[in-house]
């Protein structure tokens, strides 16, 4: 084995490991505080998972509650409860699904659309700013890797039987 294929084999020691959980760490913090900022900037009284809500609807379309509570790993008592703010601020409106009148589907209003499609820009505008200072190949890895985590790390792992997890 030559020093190369030495060095691509290795597995990331536990300090190289912390160092990327430091930084996902820092990472989610800056995150929190975007979302606080931009539910802020939608309307003082939104809080940041009213705003995660209303962005996903706003980007994905009309959705149902239980849609929106799978897509964003929230609650459904949250997203029910969110809803229902987002509707007394005129951010979002429920309509009857027409395939299901027993469901609502939860749409943005104009208003919603407008601010978020604001913010959204101003936050787009500060990542594609930064991404484009960076190499190529950089931005290119940037993504392949974190996709890799999102599929091997991120998603929620079902117990194993018998390894004292099952609720």
């Amino acid at each position: 084995m030559t020093a190369p294929d030495a060095a691509a084999s290795r597995t990331a020691s536990d300090d190289e490991i912390a160092s990327v959980e430091e930084q996902l760490r820092l990472l989610f913090v800056r995150a929190r505080a975007v979302w606080k900022e931009a539910a802020a900037a939608v309307h003082p009284d939104l809080q940041p998972v009213g705003y995660k809500i209303l962005s996903a609807i706003v980007r994905r379309g009309p959705m149902h509650a239980g849609a929106i509570a799978a897509e964003l790993e929230i609650d459904k008592s949250v997203v029910s409860r969110q809803i229902r703010h987002l509707q007394a601020l005129g951010l979002a409106e429920g309509a009857a699904d027409p395939t299901d009148g027993r469901a609502r589907i939860i749409r943005p209003t104009p208003q919603a659309i407008e601010r978020v499609g604001q913010k959204a820009s101003r936050m787009q505008r500060q990542t594609h700013a930064k991404l484009r200072t960076w190499p190529a190949e950089d931005v290119e890895q940037l993504a392949r890797l974190l996709g890799r985590l999102a599929n091997e790390v991120m998603v929620a792992e079902e117990p194993s039987p018998g390894s004292g997890d099952e609720g």
